[in-house]
């Protein structure tokens, strides 16, 4: 039990701090810039538990809280501002931080460790790469059809005839900026290939992420970018728990006997569920492929996806799909055993008995 505890409200140079002892009362406030800050931070004689709204940098002074042998706390902002009262003001902001962290309703964010926030950037600097990319190929085919010339569907055969294209005679005029354009192209293509060798050279030992990779559709952008979102699968109760999180269990709207259950709730990470949706896609196709070719082998998992696309559609069936991948996901990384696609819990064995 910490006796002693700080709520601060971080800032790029200016750090507003509200220190309370047992009995919640504020005894002290302080705005210290960054050095300031920290230098309190080392000052701290007995073990005192550091709350943070996580916002940016946050999970930067959680590791540094922690390696100073203290305890992190970090709030999701989404919790903390209904606490604040008044203006919007740092001391306000202080104020909220410990009254939010005082709620045993709220459950604080673990802190991200360094790995796994290289993993988040790597992946915001991809997604970057392909923007760019996907804007210079759209603004490629809108000059390229204004003169005239139908181009192919698909990346690669676009790019495989926009050269010869940008040599017709028509293009002259602009000939040295659509060749730039398509230097670009090429430069962003080269930076999504880094991108993406650094992610798999960074977690090439990595037991969690080989585990996760083994699901079906599940590939290793996809686990990655899932482990680094996540942190640790202790922080939720079960797998049903872990996709509330991330948005794929329907909202519900709920009265007395009147229980109404809608679209998805699309809360949390939009990343994480958008390549999560993806690999239900291609793990759907992969089925139905199976069970025109060789349905012999086809497995529960994959039988109970095709059943379903028949029942409700293919796009239903998909976010119905990514639902139960979550839920695989989160067990075989909390149970630490391989993914198996004829896996039947015991518990659903009981039941049927």
């Amino acid at each position: 039990m910490y006796t002693k505890r700080i709520a601060v409200d971080l800032a790029k140079n200016v750090f507003q701090l509200a220190e309370c002892h047992r009995s919640d009362k504020i005894v002290s406030r302080k705005r210290l810039n960054r050095s300031a800050f920290y230098k309190t931070l080392t000052l701290l004689t007995e073990p005192t538990e550091i709350i943070f709204e996580a916002c940016g940098t946050a999970h930067y002074w959680g590791r540094v809280v922690q390696r100073l042998g203290h305890k992190a706390t970090l709030l999701h902002a989404r919790h903390v501002s209904p606490f604040r009262r008044g203006n919007k003001t740092d001391r306000n902001d202080c104020d909220a931080i410990l009254n939010a962290s005082r709620s045993i309703d709220i459950k604080p964010i673990p802190v991200k460790t360094e790995l796994q926030q290289h993993i988040q950037h790597l992946h915001c600097i991809r997604e970057l790469w392909k923007q760019n990319r996907l804007q210079r190929i759209n603004l490629l085919r809108g000059i390229f059809r204004e003169q005239g010339f139908d181009c192919p569907l698909g990346r690669a055969a676009f790019l495989k005839i926009a050269p010869i294209i940008a040599d017709e005679p028509v293009m002259q005029p602009i000939a040295i900026l659509v060749s730039q354009l398509l230097a670009e192209i090429k430069n962003c293509t080269e930076s999504l290939d880094a991108c993406e060798n650094t992610i798999a050279n960074l977690l090439i030992n990595d037991n969690v992420i080989s585990r996760i990779d083994d699901v079906s559709g599940i590939g290793l952008l996809s686990a990655s970018a899932f482990v680094a979102a996540v942190g640790t699968p202790e922080r939720f109760k079960n797998g049903r728990v872990l996709s509330a999180w991330l948005g794929m269990t329907p909202k519900e709207y709920s009265s007395g006997n009147s229980r109404k259950l809608g679209s998805i709730s699309r809360a949390g990470n939009t990343y994480v569920r958008t390549l999560l949706i993806h690999c239900a896609r291609s793990a759907l196709q992969s089925a139905k492929r199976c069970a025109a070719k060789t349905p012999e082998k086809l497995t529960h998992l994959q039988q109970w996806a095709i059943q379903l696309s028949d029942r409700i559609g293919y796009n239903k069936a998909t976010v119905a799909l990514a639902n139960k991948l979550v839920r695989i996901c989160w067990s075989v990384w909390k149970h630490e055993r391989r993914f198996d696609g004829n896996f039947i819990p015991t518990s659903t064995i009981q039941t049927a008995g």
